[in-house]
């Protein structure tokens, strides 16, 4: 049987409280009839006790008969206490006024001073076996009893109480603990609302977080991070489809007309090489801008615990010697200076691409015979990884745009430099994706400086 949350929350309580109740009715029961056997055992013994000190233990009579029936018919008892004394042979020499023609009977299987139920005349009474010593062998004995229909009457009334109150207190709770259990749910019938209308047109709403900072806060908290991570990715994914049809479209256009050109008429082969060239080109710039955006794509701003880690100075190295061979044609000098303490553990994957990236906008928009420097410095918790090139520089109102897709300062007045404008765009991510910071300073035509900080761990 399917049944809802709610009720299975009530019916697990119910259960668990239902074994509670049963136990502590138990006991209830259990010490409320012992307390009653016990109460009416140690009055038995009492009097059993007292009738033994006014016996005339040679006779097996009492030795204030008439005093006692004196008192019989002057008082009125509530619980009449009922006395017999029977010799060896069971037969009864004595017993008390009150017994009338009626006999106590004798159980010899009991033990002696056992308190034990047995009947008088069909009515049920408590009753205990005191042997009479007489020079140390018994020489009858003394049978006590009280009335038990009272007390066995009270045990009956509790017991039919308890058992006809548990299932009643049982539905009660069932009731009771619903209620509560569906309150308890309202704010996971609240998230639920929430995530049915969110789509892949309104992901940004957020399912509200509860007052209370329990469970259900962590539950809440949780979906709004998923949201923000499909949100994230989804805009990614947005953003590579937007750049990279329209970032593609100028090469694939350039690349249609230049081959519909030399489709027209035959042409010599010096013209079929070029612009078999200039075609080559434009799909080395397309698989760049595709390397670029797939690139941009896949940061998810942060990285994990388990990302690969090197020194910082041999990944410099590493990307200065990729660039050796522009390096050495445009005789550009570098300048490597590293102050101690300063070769600390990084991220491998992104601190290559962020070095990467800088330096070769240094080397690419630096003068022939120029200089690039490139100087590490550790500041308190930071080591600060500066490249510095004498090149042409940035407009200074274009510097707070460097980071954007695609955006290159004065593009048509450098025409002869390639670049898609998402160098910097890639640095920023995986700046961010490190926790690190980078900051650019620059004066046209005197050349630029970018400043990376990154965190001594």
């Amino acid at each position: 049987m399917k049944l809802r949350f709610k009720t299975r929350i009530a019916l697990h309580y119910l259960i668990a409280t239902a074994i509670v109740i049963a136990i502590v009715f138990l006991v209830i029961f259990n010490v409320v009839k012992n307390t009653v056997y016990q109460s009416l055992d140690e009055d038995l013994t009492y009097e059993a006790n007292v009738h033994m000190a006014e016996l005339d233990k040679a006779n097996l009579r009492f030795a204030n008969r008439e005093e006692w029936e004196e008192r019989e018919h002057t008082e009125a008892e509530v619980n009449p206490v009922f006395v017999q004394i029977i010799d060896n042979n069971e037969t009864i020499t004595d017993k008390s006024p009150n017994l009338h023609e009626d006999e106590l009977s004798f159980d010899a299987s009991k033990s002696h001073n056992t308190h034990f139920n047995s009947y008088l005349t069909n009515e049920i009474v408590r009753q205990v076996q005191v042997p009479i010593f007489v020079n140390k062998h018994i020489n009858g004995y003394v049978i006590t009893a009280m009335s038990f229909e009272s007390s066995q009457n009270l045990i009956s009334q509790l017991l039919k109480i308890l058992l006809l109150s548990y299932p009643i207190i049982l539905l009660g709770l069932f009731f009771v603990s619903s209620f509560l259990a569906g309150n308890s749910i309202e704010p996971i019938k609240a998230i639920t609302k929430t995530t049915k209308r969110i789509n892949n047109n309104n992901l940004s709403e957020r399912v509200v977080l509860p007052i209370h900072k329990d469970e259900l806060y962590d539950l809440s908290e949780s979906i709004n991070d998923l949201l923000q991570r499909i949100e994230d990715t989804l805009q990614r994914e947005r953003q590579f489809t937007s750049d990279a049809s329209h970032e593609l479209r100028t090469p694939l256009a350039s690349l249609r007309g230049t081959l519909e050109i030399v489709n027209r008429k035959d042409r010599s082969v010096e013209e079929y090489k070029d612009k078999i060239n200039f075609s080559l080109q434009e799909i080395d710039r397309m698989s760049d801008i595709v390397t670029q955006l797939l690139y941009l794509a896949r940061f998810d701003y942060k990285v994990s615990d388990q990302e690969k880690t090197g020194q910082l100075i041999p990944i410099i190295d590493e990307c200065i010697e990729r660039y050796n061979a522009i390096i050495h044609k445009k005789e550009i000098q570098i300048k490597f200076k590293a102050h101690p303490n300063t070769n600390i553990e990084v991220s491998s994957y992104y601190t290559y691409l962020i070095i990467d990236n800088i330096l070769s906008n240094a080397i690419k928009y630096s003068n022939q015979n120029g200089c690039i420097t490139i100087e590490l410095l550790k500041k308190h918790n930071e080591v600060v990884c500066s490249i510095m090139d004498e090149g042409i520089g940035i407009n200074r109102d274009d510097i707070s745009k460097l980071f954007n897709p695609f955006f290159r300062s004065e593009s048509l007045e450098h025409k002869d430099i390639s670049g898609t404008g998402l160098g910097l765009a890639i640095v920023k991510k995986a700046v961010d994706a490190i926790g690190a910071t980078i900051q650019i300073k620059s004066k046209k035509g005197k050349g630029t400086r970018v400043e990376i900080s990154f965190n001594i761990k």
